[in-house]
């Protein structure tokens, strides 16, 4: 039969000839969304000097981004298994431009928390493209590889952000670290108009906008409570409400979804027990990743004394420990050995020990803190990929998109979430001891009203015990999530087993 243009488009690639510069080209793409979302980290005292910013402020810059990409990324994904991912890539380059542009130029706290989300809503369209495309053009014995390379480079965006933000600030000033995603966004648009092929599934599902509208709104309501808590009282009419706004929200997004014929998320997904368990890991490894590194680039400048540079060549450890595990193929290699939940029990785990080890042993020096860097590092490497793997596994493979969009709303959603969960402890943790005294919104502003030397220390203590306290409420929960995805993992597993046995016994097929 001969194949008309409808065919050709919708058919998987499988194998591509070009499928390994292809990946090249789209994951230095995926790289400057993901710096974006910790390069800011090591730009909080210059944002606090030069633009005034509070702490609140600050964490605001760094979840609009997060949170707008979070909300968008399973319309996104509906509308490139739809529209085509190719046109949806090429789009998300262009805004993701602009809105670094903007950013760089911003004069206010406010112009770079809009320019922010601005930022987000290309980036939701380029995360959803961008393993949908991996899926498409490898086929499934190169796949797992593909999926640890992809995901390498999203570790090292979220590890790399601060030192290259630290480079940058050490030569320039802090709007520069937007303004160089520039000429990279337009490398990136002519490479992927001339290697990247088209593919799309014109019978899937229209864009679920209202869907995307509600879960928006309701994670940015939850989240505002989150940060607004220790500056307002975790009682407080506005924390109150804004957290119930948060819940009433995302119930109706629940209801909305299971209601439509065609929903952004189709919640019979979560009926996959494999789904479910690749869901928890997810969001918790990104929730320690990202609330760790917010806190780790703090204690680095304000507790240890380290300048911008100094303190992003210093979270290098993690990067370099991630790259190197999953570039030398140990990672893909151990995951095929040891099977999907006990790589993602033993990365957790290595996770949460990392995590821990920062909080007890690097207190006083970097020595602690390179310890738990390094092993932090290898739990990601072996955990993340596992878990990309075992997400768009459990989707088919026609809705690619929303599989990728499934599974960077989870790790956005997790990387918001720990930097607002866990900031939020340190600063509960921080004006209590240091009893209000201040009132203070940030450590340099509490140290500015401070009186005397003694004072001073006792600041600078108080935030150094918040930081440990919140890096120990993030092992904790890394623990938890790692040991939870590997149960029901195993689960699903062995029920998927059972159920194989069952249809190849002689005597079930003939009762």
């Amino acid at each position: 039969m001969t194949a008309t243009p409808e065919t050709l488009e919708t058919a998987p690639v499988g194998r591509h000839p070009q499928r390994w510069l292809i990946l090249g080209v789209i994951c230095l793409a995926q790289l400057v969304v993901l710096l974006d979302n910790t390069v800011l980290s090591v730009a909080i005292p210059s944002l606090n000097r030069e633009l005034g910013a509070s702490a609140t402020d600050v964490q605001w810059m760094i979840n609009a981004y997060s949170l707008v990409q979070s909300g968008l990324l399973l319309a996104a994904g509906n509308a490139a298994d739809r529209y085509g991912r190719k046109k949806l890539l090429i789009t998300g380059l262009a805004l993701f431009g602009l809105g670094s542009l903007a950013a760089g130029l911003a004069q206010t706290s406010a112009q770079l928390i809009a320019a922010r989300a601005g930022m987000g809503v290309g980036g939701a369209l380029l995360m959803t493209t961008i393993l949908a495309v991996v899926v498409q053009v490898f086929d499934d014995s190169e796949r797992v590889k593909a999926i640890a390379l992809w995901s390498t480079v999203s570790s090292l965006g979220f590890a790399a952000g601060p030192l290259v933000g630290g480079v940058m600030l050490d030569h320039f000033w802090w709007g520069a670290i937007f303004l160089i995603n520039i000429p990279v966004a337009v490398i990136g648009l002519v490479a992927v108009a001339v290697l990247v092929p088209e593919s799309k599934n014109p019978r899937g599902e229209r864009p679920d906008l209202l869907g995307a509208v509600l879960s928006t709104i309701g994670m940015t309501a939850v989240v505002y409570a989150i940060i607004s808590g220790p500056e307002h009282g975790w009682t407080s009419t506005q924390v109150l409400v804004s957290a119930a706004v948060g819940a009433v929200v995302l119930t109706a997004f629940a209801r909305w979804e299971l209601s439509i014929p065609y929903p952004m998320l189709d919640m019979h997904f979560f009926r996959n027990r494999r789904f479910i368990g690749a869901v928890a890991g997810s969001i918790l490894v990104a929730f320690g990743m990202g609330g760790s590194l917010f806190l780790l680039t703090q204690h680095l400048q304000f507790v240890l004394g380290y300048g911008p540079l100094d303190a992003g060549l210093r979270t290098a450890p993690l990067a370099l420990t991630i790259v190197a595990l999953n570039m030398t193929g140990v990672g893909p290699r151990l995951l095929t050995r040891l099977g999907t939940p006990v790589t993602i029990a033993v990365g957790m785990a290595l996770v949460s020990t990392g995590l821990a080890a920062i909080a007890l042993l690097g207190a006083e020096s970097y020595g602690g803190m390179f310890t738990g860097l390094v092993v932090m590092g290898a739990g990601i490497a072996l955990s993340m990929p596992a878990m990309a793997n075992a997400i768009m596994s459990a989707i088919p493979r026609e809705k690619a998109g929303v599989g990728a969009g499934v599974n960077g709303t989870l790790a956005e959603f997790g990387n918001g979430l720990g930097v607002a969960v866990l900031g939020a402890v340190l600063n509960s943790r921080f004006a209590a001891l240091v009893s209000g005294a201040v009132g203070a919104a940030s450590l340099p502003a509490a140290l500015a009203a401070a009186d005397g030397a003694g004072e001073r220390a006792r600041i600078s203590d108080a935030f150094a015990s918040g930081l440990a306290t919140s890096q120990l409420v993030g092992a904790v929960a890394v623990l938890a999530g790692g040991l939870l995805a590997a149960a029901l993992l195993w689960r699903a597993e062995a029920a998927e087993s059972a159920e194989a046995a069952g249809s190849t016994d002689p005597d079930r097929r003939a009762a």
